[in-house]
Formats: structure tokens, sequence, C-alpha cells
């Protein structure tokens, strides 16, 4: 019988997700974009995130399935939507990859040792060249090995390199703190909030701070090859959750603390600009075992969360051919290993093509965060869906206030996807509408009925119209965000709250019974109660 993770196993694997390339660059992304206001998107993010995955994790341990993210939103409004969540999330998983890749190989561009000048020509004026395409390929190519054979090599190696990358950034945190650290830069340049306000939102969503958070979902689709799943699930996130925000907070703080204060003062937030953030403050702080010790993070941080999300792709990709509209062999298990090897073969080219559309980090991080919620609205719709259809099921987790937390979450994710700036809203919504091709595809072939079909549409039409709704307030929403500026700031934020919560309930009225339920169930019976 295959090993089951522990719920040791299972905190290294999603601190090891969670902890990649977000804190390398996450830190002065976000400190350009909001000055030291940039600590207060930190927080933002990480209660934003924190309450969807909430929802995520009652789910969860109701119906323990590998892939389960990509499950949840057929459960209980039928296959399209299913599809449309699944597909959204899975562009967003796929992303994390070759960014990962990307990000190890951006750090390389910038050693600073003379034998390594040849790695200079990864990157040119920001993207990857043609060359350093290839060895963002060798990266993930070795990401996806150590996932090919077994979930035991998978546990064994992230329990091993969660370790390290935890010790990293808290070291990073304490020199930072003890060496140069400027406390005055918290109010000078400008003050604490240099750009206003809307910047603090902004750099929530666009500085990769969602992406940064983003893997807590990898606990979610490990589903049932977690140890007693109905507990560990919910331990397993909190535990992990916690740690990373309590990390990217203080790195945060230790970066704008750690900036030169003569190079602040003439150039101000947005002139702070640095290829190796942190490797950078090091050298000009004279640390240099510092900075090599960063130059060396910068290989295992990206690699251990690349290593974790090659596990997370491959089983939501397979996890969506459940539902008929993606070849079935894709989802099928490697007898001897039990993993999805099909999957992450298909993962593995697709994010090279990945990166060469999109060839640069901040790039990347901004379709990941924005495919990523709109895939997250559908958990709170589809949690508050089952406690109004399915009062019965085992729930080893039931998430107290869920009446009032569950829309919250979805209008949190709603604003947050706004944030994200026009045109980039319009952009990933029409790479997820791509998804709706091959779905037509499949449901041609299929001899769906007529009844059918009309459900289906009903129990998506909910997500169309956010979708709708955002468009429409990001064209003429305030110009913070990329709008017209017809609709002034913060106005804006309260016409796109209004109609995300009618859209939000439109969803859980419009759930209903289908095949997808009736599996829904079948899993929620081998749930184990704890006594």
């Amino acid at each position: 019988m295959p090993r089951k993770m522990s719920l040791f196993s299972i905190v290294m694997l999603t601190l090891s997700a969670i902890i990649g390339s977000g804190w390398l660059f996450g830190s002065g992304m976000a400190a350009h974009i909001a000055g030291p206001a940039a600590i207060l998107s930190w927080i933002l993010g990480g209660i934003i995130i924190g309450v969807i995955a909430l929802n995520y994790i009652e789910l969860g341990t109701m119906f323990p399935t590998s892939g389960g993210m990509s499950q949840y939103a057929s459960f209980s409004h039928g296959p399209l939507l299913g599809f449309v969540a699944g597909w959204a999330n899975w562009i967003s998983l796929l992303t994390i990859i070759p960014i990962e890749a990307v990000a190890a190989v951006q750090y390389m561009s910038s050693w600073p040792w003379a034998w390594a000048n040849w790695t200079r020509v990864f990157i040119e004026k920001g993207d990857i060249t043609n060359l350093g395409l290839t060895v963002v390929f060798l990266f993930m190519l070795a990401f996806t090995l150590l996932n090919f054979w077994s979930i035991r090599l998978l546990t064994s190696f992230t329990s091993l390199i969660s370790i390290f990358k935890i010790i990293i950034p808290l070291l990073t945190i304490i020199i930072l703190l003890m060496s140069g650290f400027h406390s005055t830069n918290f109010h000078t340049a400008a003050g604490f909030m240099p750009y206003g306000s809307a910047a603090l939102f902004t750099a929530t969503t666009s500085a990769g701070i969602i992406f940064s958070y983003n893997a807590f979902q990898t606990t979610i689709n490990m589903g049932n090859e977690i140890e007693k799943p109905e507990k560990n699930i919910f331990w397993g996130i909190v535990i992990a959750f916690g740690i990373s925000m309590v990390i990217y907070t203080f790195l945060q703080v230790a970066f704008i603390g750690a900036v030169p204060a003569q190079r602040l003062e003439t150039a101000g937030w947005q002139g702070i600009s640095f290829q190796s953030p942190f490797a950078d403050i090091a050298i000009l702080l004279n640390l240099s075992w510092l900075a090599n010790l960063l130059y060396l993070d910068a290989f295992i941080s990206p690699f251990g969360t690349g290593v974790s999300f090659v596990a997370t792709t491959s089983r939501a990709l397979a996890a969506m051919t459940q539902t008929r509209h993606l070849p079935t062999k894709l989802g099928q298990l490697n007898q001897k290993y039990k993993t999805p090897r099909r999957a992450m073969v298909v993962n593995l080219f697709l994010g090279v093509l990945m990166v060469a559309a999109f060839r640069n980090w901040g790039t990347l991080s901004n379709v990941i965060s924005t495919s990523t919620l709109i895939a997250y609205l559908t958990g709170p719709v589809t949690l508050m869906s089952f406690r109004k259809r399915g009062i019965n099921l085992k729930r080893p987790f039931r998430l107290h206030g869920a009446v009032f937390l569950a829309p919250v979450a979805y209008t949190l994710a709603s604003l947050a996807i706004y944030w994200a700036k026009w045109p980039t809203t319009i952009e990933v919504f029409g790479v997820i509408a791509l998804g709706l091709v091959f779905y037509t595809f499949y449901e041609l072939r299929q001899s769906s009925n007529r009844k059918k079909l009309v459900l289906s549409l009903r129990g998506t039409r909910w997500l169309f119209c956010e979708m709708v709704w955002l468009t429409m307030m990001s064209l003429i929403g305030s110009k913070q965000f990329g709008g017209s500026g017809l609709l002034p700031y913060p106005i804006d934020f309260a016409f796109v709250a209004f109609g995300s919560v009618g859209c939000y309930f439109m969803g859980v009225h419009d759930s209903y019974t289908s095949r997808e339920t009736m599996l829904a169930y079948e899993l929620n019976q081998q749930v184990k109660m704890n006594k």
C-alpha cells in the first residue's frame, strides 16, 4: 500500500510551496509600488487568502480527493462550472512551475563572480532570452523527475529542503535588522504611504503577494494521499500558512529598513529597483557571505516550490479529466507509483510555452494571481451550497460563521481581481475563455440531453456574470487601477463589491444535484469523523 503523508510531511510540503520565489522578489516589488505601506499589503494579502482558505478547508475535509480544488465546483453546480473553475485553477498552477524556474535563472544572471559572466546572457532587459529558456526547461525537467516515481521521494525531498527554506529567510531578517537598519525609512521619502492608499491594494495583487500565499492549496489537492485527512488538512494549512505569513511580513519590514537611506532620499521608493533584491542589498551592506547564501537559496527556494507544484498541477489536470471534457488518459495513474505521469509531461511542455509567451517574473505572477482568484470565487459559493443542500454530510471541520465569512471571502477575492488592473483582467478572462473551446468540443461528442445542458449553463451563469461585471468595473473604474476614471477611487470598490455580492447569492441559489453531486456524496461516505 503506498505510503501516505503525515502531518509533518504535509506542513513541510506546503511551506516548501509557499516560500518560493515570492520572498526573493515580492518585498522589492511591493516596496517599489507602495513604499513602507507594503507591510500592510502583506497583511492584507494574508487575510484575503486566509479567509478563502478556511472555506476550502471545510470542503477539503468533506471531500478528500486528489486534485480536489478542480472538482468542488462541479459537485455543487455541475460539469461546466467545474470545468471553468478547474481550468482557471490549472492555468494558475501551470504558471507557477515556470515562474519558479525563471526566478532561479534571473538570480543566476546577476551572479557577481567573474567566473559566472556567462550567465549574464540568460536575461536581457528583464526578460528571459532563448538561451535562458533552455536553462528554464532544464530546471522544470528536474522538478518533474522528482515527482515522476513516487510520493515517498517527493515527501523526503520537500521535508529536507523546507527546513533550509525557512532558515534562510529567518536569517536574512535577523541580519538585516542588525546591520544597517534605518528606522527613518518608514517615514521619510514622502512618508509611510508615499503613493496613496490605492497603491497598497495594487501591491497586494501585482507585487506577487497573492501569488506567494496561494500555495495553501497544495494540501487541499493532495486529498486522500494524506494520513488522517479529516484532521491533517486543517492543521497542515493553519501551521504552514501562519509560519509563512509571519516570515513574509518581517521580510518586508527588514527590506524597507535595509534600503540605503541616501539612495532613498535621492530616488524615492519608485526609483529603487533591484534585479536580485535581498542579495543586492546584502552586497551594498558589505555582507558578501549573506549575498552568497541568498544566491544559493535562489536555487533552493524556487526548486522546492517548483517540485511541490509539479505534484499539485499534475493532480489538478488529472482531476479535470473526470468531467470527461479533456482526454481521459491524462487522468490515469501509473500503476506502480500512483502518480499521474502523463499529466506531468503535458504540464512540463505547456509550462515551457508559458515562459516563451510571458518572459519575466512580474508578468507571470500577475497571470497567476488573477487566474487563481477567479478559481477561488467558486469555493465560498460551493461551501454555502452544500450547507443549504447537504445538511447531513460529514464535516470533520466546520467553519463557524460561514454565513458571514463565505460572502466576505468572495467579495475580497473579487476586489483583489479588480486590483490587478485593466487590461490584465480582460487578458486573463480571455485565457480562461479558451478552455470553453475544449469543453464545447467534448460536450458535442457526448450524448448529452438538453435538460442536462440547460442545468449546467444555469449553474455557471453567476460566474460569467461576475467576469462581465469585473470587466466593466476595470474598464470604467478609477485611474489608479487602470480604468477610465468614470468611477473615482474608492467609490469603485463599493460598486465592485455590490455587484459581486449579487453574483455570490445568485451562485448559491443556482446549485443543483447532478451526477457529480452523487460522486461527492460517495467521497463523503469515506470520511472518518473524530470521536
